[in-house]
């Protein structure tokens, strides 16, 4: 079994200063009838494809496959519910965990968020100064729902 186990933050980008190597990534959602989330992402140049279960707090069943990029682009553009979610994704290693930094443009445009994976739910981990409140369970910020309400919606 599969557990993807992740807390989730907002980042103050101006304590961040400059980012480098960042990976262009777009994806896409599956419409389902119940709280899995099917994923299509576009990550640089390869293609996979994510079936998640329901969040339990920051716990999660998740299955990720590499698929044919050219498949990938294909489900994206034909299977995939609109708007595409659009961001960059920066890698930073902070007192022994790698932290992933995705600046959203887009329908998403100006929302910065920090996801960091642990081995346990109970893991203590140290934040980076960067980083400002914790969202991990605001389903706000799930992908999957800011493609349904992007973040231009918000109040704010």
């Amino acid at each position: 079994m599969a557990l993807e186990i992740e807390r989730k933050f907002l980042v103050d980008l101006n304590k961040l200063g400059n980012l480098t190597n960042g990976i262009e990534i777009k994806q896409g959602y599956i419409n389902t009838t119940d709280n899995t989330v099917v994923r299509v992402r576009i990550k640089g140049k390869k293609a996979y494809l994510t079936i998640k279960g329901e969040n339990k707090a920051a716990t999660r069943l998740e299955f990720e496959y590499e698929i044919p990029y050219e498949d990938g682009i294909e489900m994206l553009e034909k299977l995939c519910l609109k708007p595409i979610i659009d961001k960059i994704r920066y890698e930073i290693n902070y007192d022994k965990h790698l932290w992933e930094v995705d600046l959203f443009y887009g329908e998403n445009d100006g929302l910065v968020v920090a996801e960091v994976e642990l081995e346990d739910e109970n893991e203590e981990i140290k934040l980076p100064f960067w980083v400002t409140k914790e969202v991990t369970t605001d389903i706000r910020y799930y992908n999957n729902q800011l493609m349904k309400n992007p973040f231009k919606n918000w109040n704010n």
